[in-house]
Parts: C-alpha cells; sequence; structure tokens
C-alpha cells in the first residue's frame, strides 16, 4: 500500500483556516467538510483534481485550525456565510460538500448561484424521515445537557478507540483506511481534545443539522435545494450507515440539473475512499459545465 501525499498547507482567509492546492489552475474549486471532519477529509481527491481546478478546503469555524466563530453560532446557515466568505475570496468556483458539508452547500448554492459553477454532493446529509442509526445518536447528542455529558465522557475513552469507531461507522470498509492516515486523524483528535471549545462546536454544529430536519417554509433544505441552478452530481455509497441512499429518489425529483451516481461498495466519506472514482465523475461534471452540454442524468 503506497504511502499516501501529506495534507495540503493551509492558511488563514478572514475567520477560516483554508487547505489549498498549489495556484495554476484557473477554475477554482470549494470542499466543505462534514460533522467532526475537518479540510483534511478532502486531501486525496484535492489531489486527483490538482490539475483541473485549484482547490481550497475550509475548516468550517470551530473545526480543525479554525477558531470558534466569535459570535458562537454553528447553524447551517452560519456555516454557509462562512463558505460564501471563501467563495467571494476565490472567485466563481465549483463547490464540494460531503454530509453536514452537503448541507451547507446546498444552502450557499441557493443563496448565492453566482459564486457556485457547479456543485457536487457526497451523501449530503439533507432531511430524511428514516434516518439511520448515526443520525439518530446525533440527535441524541444534541439534546441540551446529554450532549455535553456525553463529550465529556467521550474525553475519557482513547483516542485510538474514538478514531477506530469513527471509521467504522463512515467507511464502507474501515480495514481500508491507510495506516498513515489512521495515525493522523488520532494525533488531530488529540491536538483537538486540548481545545477548550472543541466538544461544543460539534456538539452546536449537531444541533444545528437536526435543526434543519425540522425547519419549514421556504427554508427548508429541500425547497433551497429546489432552488439550485447549478449543474449537480449527487454520489451515495451502497454501504452509508448515516445517510440513506434511497434519498437519491428525492433529489433527482427535486434538484433542477441532476445526476445520481452509487457507489456499490463505497460508505460515507466516499471522496476519502475512492477518490479516484469521485474525481472522475466530477471532472465530467465540470468538462459538461465547460462545454455547456445538455445532458446530465445518466
Amino acid at each position: 500500500m503506497a504511502a499516501p501525499i501529506p495534507h495540503w498547507p493551509g492558511r488563514m482567509i478572514g475567520p477560516v483556516h483554508v487547505r489549498s492546492t498549489p495556484a495554476g489552475r484557473a477554475e477554482q474549486a470549494v470542499f466543505v467538510h462534514g460533522l467532526a471532519g475537518s479540510a483534511t477529509n478532502w486531501t486525496d481527491l484535492m489531489d486527483e483534481l490538482k490539475d483541473t481546478v485549484t482547490g481550497h478546503a475550509i475548516d468550517l469555524p470551530g473545526a480543525g485550525f479554525s477558531p470558534e466563530p466569535a459570535d458562537g453560532d454553528y447553524t447551517v446557515a452560519a456555516h454557509a456565510e462562512a463558505v460564501i466568505g471563501l467563495l467571494e475570496h476565490t472567485g466563481p468556483a465549483h463547490l464540494f460538500g460531503n454530509s453536514l458539508g452537503g448541507a451547507v452547500a446546498v444552502r450557499v448554492a441557493a443563496a448565492r448561484p453566482d459564486l457556485v459553477r457547479t456543485l457536487t454532493l457526497i451523501s449530503p446529509a439533507l432531511p430524511d424521515l428514516l434516518p439511520r442509526y448515526g443520525p439518530v445518536r446525533v440527535a441524541a447528542a444534541a439534546v441540551p445537557m446529554l450532549g455535553e455529558w456525553v463529550a465529556d465522557r467521550l474525553r475519557l475513552v482513547p483516542a485510538e478507540q474514538r478514531v477506530n469507531a469513527s471509521h467504522s461507522m463512515v467507511w464502507g470498509n474501515a480495514k481500508s483506511v491507510h495506516p498513515i492516515r489512521l495515525r493522523d486523524a488520532v494525533e488531530e483528535l488529540r491536538r483537538r481534545d486540548d481545545l477548550p471549545y472543541a466538544g461544543q462546536a460539534m456538539i452546536a454544529s449537531a444541533r444545528g443539522i437536526v435543526a434543519e430536519y425540522f425547519r419549514r417554509g421556504e427554508d427548508n433544505l429541500w425547497n433551497q435545494a429546489a432552488r439550485v441552478q447549478a449543474r449537480t452530481l449527487i454520489i451515495h455509497g451502497r454501504h452509508d450507515r448515516l445517510v440513506r441512499p434511497a434519498m437519491a429518489r428525492k433529489a433527482y425529483r427535486t434538484f433542477r440539473q441532476v445526476r445520481l451516481v452509487l457507489l456499490p461498495t463505497a460508505g460515507h466519506v466516499a471522496q476519502m475512499e475512492m477518490p479516484q472514482v469521485v474525481a472522475a465523475e466530477a471532472r465530467r461534471l465540470i468538462g459538461e459545465t465547460r462545454l455547456g452540454n445538455a445532458p446530465l442524468p445518466s
């Protein structure tokens, strides 16, 4: 098993930390991670796409190396504003989102179509009336007082054990995680354990996505999805334990221009599990947009 590439270097852009591939490609891409994730969730996909776009992966407020937001707001809308701020810095870009980042990306694309050239969603956390066990656990952790208690108890569990449990939940096959990536994740979790705001950032972000499941009216995420003008690619893994792949059918009926891809061996983080496959689909979408080709659904 070949050693993976190092994570891309990062810098602060406004209030958030951003990891970027070397400048050179005129077209830009912005990548948004999921709950309890960070910009490093996109390292390998960004490598696959570096000859197509200049990539920028954001650490959402309070995640990765981004500090806690000054106003303490971890709602999906607040995360979307952080992404919009980055897009205003990069200029119009191809927008990618995974899980919570997918929900954030939908809100961004609906609000600022001028900044989103294409939209790629990997297991997006869009409202589901029949959530799987993982989202139910997130909802439980988001309960006031209970969430804080759970976070405090989890800190007593060795970092290696927590990382292994997380990989078993989000990867289709946790045994395929490279040992170096496993080591990176453990070291990062230990670093975050020492941050006074890390637990609250995760709990508050969980509460933010749970709130979206119950939102009504035009701000409901499905109604936002119907407003998205950009060509959209949605990728689901058949072994996703968090988001039901069956939600792809609703997405197909909702987004204006959409292609669906179901990966038979992937879990919840296809961009980490099979970056070459995800990159090929993303390049196809980007190419269609450049050419103005009409056919999207396959």
